[in-house]
């Protein structure tokens, strides 16, 4: 475990928020730096496949080793933080032995407390890492890709038979562009897994459908005289549009399988006013009926302004729900399962509400369940992570690649029967 938290240590130093309102691929310099650490450590492991695309994606390959062919799988990970919370000058403090009670972000100005984290009963006797309190920790990537280049390293160290394993870190994943930036060409797995910031254990193949909604408001300010027969307030007219909004429908009141309308952002004058929304739903037809909610209220709203006033809106598909292609390929669920059952880990199959690479590798019809890193409270500054849960999902990913070539010899055992 002291080489896996080393990594840790060593991707956290680096910044990798990802930027949300710009072109540049990577849309950050930090997930470059990283990137390139990478491939220069798989470099020295002798993963001579490996390969930086100008976009800022990491791909490499471990060819099998063994004669008899074996599904191709992949393992993936996001190279960039959470572009709305601070991640610069990430600080971790570790906490060996944990036994219980508050803990000390920092010089103790926040609190990391069970209270609020009923979670931390169950870390009682582990070592737990946390940041200092002003940033996030970065637990739910940098911990993913220290377990993906570890269980990489035990399986090159030990010569463990496997069949072909995909290595893929990708940039932007936390706006919506991860999986876009993997070369499918040079992507040849059957099926892959995801390690995204989930507590031990954790498992899920259903996601939110999420679409992006843009509102362009062009409003006329006239404050002279009289404003009655000239002025249009872009501003009002965005307070009346999010005010029918069904107020339990928002993302605050929200919680597990519930669809929501999440407003990210709003910006302008009485001239020119921009909202941005997220639409969230498990349910495909409801999924619909939101974004047709919105175009019929941007209408109602719209109705009898200024010839020289509008309201334009925009609605942009992000991802759509992973368990139609999933569910086909039943037998990536069970070898996931199976693999934690093996290493003493209940499966506890939780649904994504965030946008990761299984929905978008779904579009192309690649399954690609998402497993956790061992962590909490991701976002946000109380993020935690143990590290006896980092090399728990090590473990995982080891017994995974074992599993997959098992899988092989009782099918092939079964068709002959």
């Amino acid at each position: 475990m002291d080489r896996l938290l080393e990594r840790f240590w060593e991707y956290s130093a680096i910044n990798t928020q990802s930027k949300s309102y710009t072109k540049s691929k990577p849309s950050s310099i930090g997930q470059a730096k990283l990137a390139k650490l990478l491939l220069t450590e798989l470099t020295e492991l002798g993963v001579s496949t490996s390969e930086l695309l100008e976009n800022g994606c990491l791909m490499a390959k471990l060819p099998a080793n063994i004669e008899h062919p074996v599904p191709a799988i992949g393992f993936i990970c996001h190279l960039d933080t959470s572009p709305d919370f601070v991640g610069k000058n990430v600080k971790p403090q570790l906490i060996e032995n944990y036994r219980g009670g508050d803990i000390a972000l920092g010089i103790g100005n926040v609190v990391l407390s069970p209270v609020m984290f009923p979670i931390l009963h169950e870390m009682i006797g582990k070592t737990i890492i946390t940041s200092d309190g002003k940033t996030l920790l970065g637990a739910e990537n940098k911990a993913g890709i220290a377990e993906i280049m570890t269980a990489i390293t035990h399986l090159i160290q030990q010569n463990i038979p496997h069949g072909d394993i995909y290595i893929v870190f990708t940039p932007d994943a936390k706006i919506g562009r991860g999986a876009n930036n993997i070369d499918l060409k040079k992507f040849n797995a059957e099926w892959a897994y995801n390690l995204v910031g989930r507590g031990i254990g954790g498992l899920e193949y259903e996601n939110f459908n999420i679409a992006n909604v843009r509102i362009k408001i062009i409003g006329k300010g006239m404050l002279k005289e009289s404003s009655k027969e000239g002025m249009v307030n872009a501003l009002t007219l965005a307070t009346r549009i999010h005010n029918q909004i069904p107020s339990q429908e928002i993302a605050t009141y929200s919680i597990m399988d519930q669809g929501f309308y999440h407003l990210s952002c709003i910006k302008g004058t009485v001239d020119k006013t921009e909202m941005n929304y997220i639409i969230c739903d498990f349910d495909e037809q409801n999924f619909a009926k939101r974004k047709r909610a919105m175009f019929q209220i941007a209408e109602e709203q719209g109705k009898d302004l200024h010839p020289d006033c509008y309201i334009e809106l925009t609605v942009d598909d992000i991802c759509y729900n992973m368990n139609k292609v999933v569910y086909k390929y039943p037998h990536v669920i069970d070898i996931a399962k199976q693999a934690m059952i093996d290493c003493n880990i209940k499966p506890n199959v939780q649904l994504n509400r965030d946008i990761t690479h299984g929905e978008l590798l779904a579009a192309y019809g690649i399954p690609c369940p998402n497993i956790f890193t061992g962590g909490y409270n991701f976002h946000s500054k109380y993020e935690f992570i143990c590290l006896e849960g980092m090399q728990q999902a090590v473990d995982v990913i080891i017994r995974i690649v074992a599993l997959t070539v098992q899988y092989v010899k009782f099918d092939r055992v079964a068709a002959n029967q």
